[in-house]
């Protein structure tokens, strides 16, 4: 398994097209398949899946095509590891009052 912490973004980029492209096989969806489920060309698809060359939202149409989309929920998730990460987590911020 990559460890995205000390990969290069092309290493990330091939990972993540290599493990969708497992989900499509094991789904046995052609590219054909998943470009017209997804709403993209196949040309999109077969670039993605050998290059992990793509467009955020072309990446987010493949996902929920596979039926994944619920695996994106958990991403960024802003984290707080001590009271005063949650502290600051919690606090709203507010735009500064203009000059009158």
């Amino acid at each position: 398994m990559l460890n995205f912490e000390l990969a290069a973004v092309e290493e990330i980029c091939t990972e993540l097209a290599s493990r969708l492209r497992a989900h499509r096989l094991a789904q046995n969806i052609t590219q054909a398949e998943l470009a017209g489920r997804a709403g993209i060309s196949m040309g999109t698809v077969r670039n993605f899946e050998s290059k992990g060359q793509a467009t955020l939202e072309s990446l987010i149409k493949i996902v929920m095509a596979l039926g994944l989309a619920g695996s994106l929920s958990d991403l960024f998730v802003l984290r707080a590891t001590t009271i005063r990460d949650m502290e600051k987590a919690s606090v709203r911020r507010q735009r500064a009052g203009g000059a009158r």
